[in-house]
């Protein structure tokens, strides 16, 4: 690695890990929120209303691929005539939300019809209007990520998060249902939209310019499609359960999807939101690249495999006190999925790279077969049962993360070995797992929630003992670049 290219490198790392301090912050305060919220609705609502809301967000999910264009990553991306890229991305996501919008309301009848339950209808025409809602604050939100300034980007998010939680428990406390849920995240989007215009300074010309708009389509394209075969790949278990299964069936599989969702594939598209643009920043320099990428695998997996592991062994007391007795079978749901997100997690942000670079295209090239493959193996296990379909998502992700590990060996030169020296969580989730599991056999006959909470201490004493002594470098680098103090002079 050149000097040059090293300078770049920390600089960028330094960026990336003040971003990241800030996303997680968001997203800690935002996903525990809205965890708390999930829970007390999950006492005054019943499986059918989550699987109802599934159904309408599953179709709404498949129309969003069109709701960006992949303008977004294109603006993030481009390193010149920024301002005049971001009037004509607001103005092309204006348009397509208001298409969006009215062709949600046309449609929905439609979809009732497929999945055999005319309740859908009316509530998913009424969550359509989400596409318009939050087409207006798009660009400013994509903006502040393009800047990497999370600082600011925190502020729409927890308001989201807040407004979504009081409207939502709210109405479910008074017996509005189904429309709890409905109403909530209507009013927590706009409410979202309105304080990003409020912390963005940048306001939008209703300025046209052909060239750029083209440039944007051709970069957006490829994200485009990528983000096509993505909703479908992930949303197909969905599908095949409104299809085959009933609501309430479908809202055992949401609820039991919540907690890996919540805690580690959101944190990984948390990370991809600063990610993208620092790797962009490096897009002409391959060593930086790939050294950022294999550190990313570290940090990655010493967050994830505690969260992972943990939600494996302690599935049953998690289930119990976040949700009650009623969600039961949500437990094996839960271990199969937690499994599934893990694997998945190896090398997840490659993608990131291949953006930055200017070569989305890569993405599309290896999601198209995996497409396919992961379709045919959850339509395999949702013959069985919902846990069939958490099992197929575990040996889809198998698969995915080798095709993964073999393209990035082409075109980053990353080897097997690069990869396995970064998986030094693997050891510390041993030592998770003896403590942990230990404490859930002592504890067995105490009420859930003390079994959690021991279960919990146990495994983070294992997990964080055996971390601390074998990457302790790498902990104290990474808090004192969030401007945390630590003396790391040996005694």
């Amino acid at each position: 690695m050149t000097v040059n290219s090293d300078e770049q490198y920390q600089e960028m790392k330094k960026k990336t890990t003040r971003g990241m301090g800030w996303n997680y912050l968001s997203f800690g305060l935002a996903k525990a929120l809205n965890f708390v919220t999930i829970s007390i609705l999950a006492r005054f609502l019943v499986p059918e209303n989550f699987g109802l809301i599934a159904l309408a967000t599953l179709t709404i999910g498949y129309l969003s691929v069109v709701n960006d264009l992949g303008l977004g990553a294109a603006l993030i991306q481009r390193r010149e005539k920024i301002e005049e890229a971001a009037n004509v991305a607001f103005i092309l996501n204006i348009l397509t939300g208001i298409l969006l919008t009215i062709a949600t309301f046309f449609i929905a009848p439609y979809v009732a019809i497929f999945f055999k339950d005319t309740r859908v209808t009316i509530v998913l025409q009424y969550l359509g209007l989400t596409f318009l809602i939050t087409a207006i604050g798009s660009v400013h939100n994509i903006l502040l990520q393009r800047e990497m300034n999370f600082r600011k980007k925190i502020i729409p998010e927890l308001g989201n998060t807040i407004v979504k939680a009081i409207i939502s428990i709210s109405l479910a406390v008074t017996g509005f249902g189904v429309w709890s849920l409905v109403i909530g995240q209507l009013v927590g989007a706009g409410f979202a939209s309105l304080l990003l215009w409020l912390v963005t300074p940048w306001r939008p010309k209703f300025i046209w310019d052909t060239q750029i708009a083209k440039d944007l389509f051709k970069y957006g394209f490829s994200i485009m499609g990528n983000n096509a075969l993505s909703i479908w790949e992930d949303s197909f278990d969905y599908f095949i359960i409104g299809l085959l299964y009933t609501p309430a069936a479908l809202g055992i599989y949401t609820l039991a999807y919540q907690l890996p969702q919540t805690l580690v594939l959101n944190v990984l598209w948390i990370m991809t939101a600063v990610l993208f643009p620092a790797f962009s920043s490096l897009q002409n320099q391959n060593d930086a690249l790939k050294k950022s990428f294999l550190t990313i695998i570290r940090y990655v997996e010493l967050l994830v495999t505690p969260l992972c592991l943990g939600m494996f062994i302690a599935a049953d007391p998690i289930i119990r006190v976040a949700f009650g007795e009623q969600w039961l079978d949500a437990i094996p749901i839960l271990r199969a999925l937690s499994l599934y997100v893990w694997v998945v997690s190896i090398g997840f942000h490659v993608g990131d790279i291949y953006k930055a670079i200017g070569r989305p295209d890569i993405l599309i090239k290896t999601s198209l077969p995996m497409f396919f493959v992961r379709i045919l193996l959850l339509w395999i296990g949702a013959q069985y049962s919902l846990v069939g379909v958490g099992i197929a998502h575990l040996v889809a992700g198998i698969i995915s993360s080798i095709i993964r590990y073999f393209v990035a060996k082409h075109f980053l030169k990353i080897t097997f070995i690069d990869i396995i020296k970064e998986l030094t969580a693997f050891i510390c989730g041993i030592g998770l797992a003896v403590f942990a599991i230990a404490a859930l056999y002592l504890t067995k006959n105490n009420p859930p929630i003390i079994q959690l909470i021991a279960t919990v201490i146990a495994g983070a004493t294992g997990y964080i003992g055996i971390a601390w002594i074998i990457e302790r470098d790498i902990i104290i680098t990474a808090l004192q670049t969030l401007g945390v103090k630590i003396n790391n002079r040996e005694t």
